[in-house]
């Protein structure tokens, strides 16, 4: 029988900072440019919703769920319960709707167990792993490998159920504990949720979900977003390979860095791609005005930016505009190429249109 992984207590008493004291300050000096364009951007939770979509998406291609960004959107706009990725799709709809769960708790109080069990809970709705104790830590040995594996066979086996809730406890007080820089603290943070693996299935998404969550507890963000998975996606394999060096041989620091690297490069690429959107909308708010000659071209603007694939009934609700005005600003739209239809009107289904400057934008 393999023995169940024993946490090291937090905060670490042997690490060595000189390690990645260079990577320190580059990682918060990329994280606090990408946070200023958050604060030039006048509502970004509006501006940037499509990315907080994408990230789901990422976040649970991590887990092995297939869907892509436009079949969630599609989805969204339009539900089919026969779709042939409805899982993966709900999956995906459950981490944002899980996020906002979170953005509204901490408008009261800062992040505690009872949050993450609460945030688990939706994320676990009606999918995959529904049956596994949703909001529950967990009170039966798991353990990690490959598919059918017994623990034998496993290549982790987290702490036992006996000791979980100290670790978790120990945990809890150590994203509260003043440590000497918070992306370090962040970065042991996320390894030690997912080396404890409180929850019977759901640990990976519910890990990088705390990521944004915590640098806006920090005050490193002004607003929680903050979008980790597209790194963490696209270089898997180091990412799990340095978690379980932690665990099999005790070494924080190669672990530590790779995860000040990933908020360096992530940093950078969310920058560019808030500047991006930022910069179409400049463009399109005059390009808009000038196709619609109408009073109301913001609320066209606006409502285009909240999700790039978009119905003609959620079109006319998002903007506010009646529906005889919206449909006559929409066909002036497709008539400048400004958006485009991608499934025509059919019955009592809606016509379908992209805004592709956008979503290119979201999905490259």
């Amino acid at each position: 029988m393999i023995t169940p992984y024993i946490p090291n207590k937090l905060p670490l008493e042997k690490l060595d900072w000189t390690c990645f004291i260079k990577l320190i300050g580059q990682a918060n000096a990329e994280l606090a440019r990408y946070d200023g364009i958050l604060q030039g951007i006048l509502n970004p939770r509006v501006l940037l919703s499509p990315l907080s979509t994408k990230e789901a998406v990422l976040s649970s291609k991590i887990e092995g769920t297939q869907a892509t960004l436009q079949e969630v959107l599609r989805y969204e706009v339009s539900p089919d319960k026969k779709a042939k990725k409805l899982d993966d799709i709900q999956e995906i709809i459950n981490y944002r709707k899980s996020t906002q769960f979170i953005i509204e708790w901490l408008k009261k109080k800062p992040i505690t167990l009872n949050m993450i069990r609460g945030a688990h809970e939706i994320l676990m709705d009606s999918v995959r792993g529904q049956d596994r104790d949703p909001g529950q830590f967990r009170r039966i040995q798991n353990w990690i490998g490959k598919p059918g594996s017994t623990i034998e066979e496993a290549t982790h086996v987290p702490p036992a159920p006996n000791i979980l809730k100290e670790c978790l406890s120990d945990l809890e007080k150590y994203i509260h504990f003043e440590e000497q820089d918070r992306l370090v603290q962040l970065a042991i943070t996320h390894a030690q949720f997912e080396i404890i693996h409180p929850f019977l299935d759901g640990n990976g998404r519910m890990g990088r979900i705390l990521i944004p969550v915590f640098l806006f507890e920090k005050q490193l963000l002004h607003t929680p977003m903050f979008y980790m998975s597209e790194y963490l996606e696209s270089n898997r394999e180091e990412y799990y390979l340095k978690l379980k060096e932690i665990s099999q041989n005790g070494v924080w620091e190669e672990w530590i860095t790779f995860f000040l690297k990933a908020v360096i490069e992530q940093s950078k690429t969310n920058s560019a791609k808030a500047k991006a959107i930022l910069e179409l909308y400049e463009q399109k708010k005059d390009k808009i005005a000038e196709a619609t000659r109408s009073k109301h071209a913001i609320k066209v603007l606006d409502a285009l930016f909240i999700n790039p694939i978009f119905s003609t009934t959620i079109f006319i609700k998002q903007s506010g505009i009646s529906k005889v005005t919206a449909m006559r600003l929409l066909d002036r739209l497709k008539s400048e190429k400004i958006i485009k239809t991608i499934e025509k009107r059919g019955g009592n289904t809606p016509e379908i249109l992209i805004f592709e400057k956008l979503y290119d934008i979201i999905d490259k």
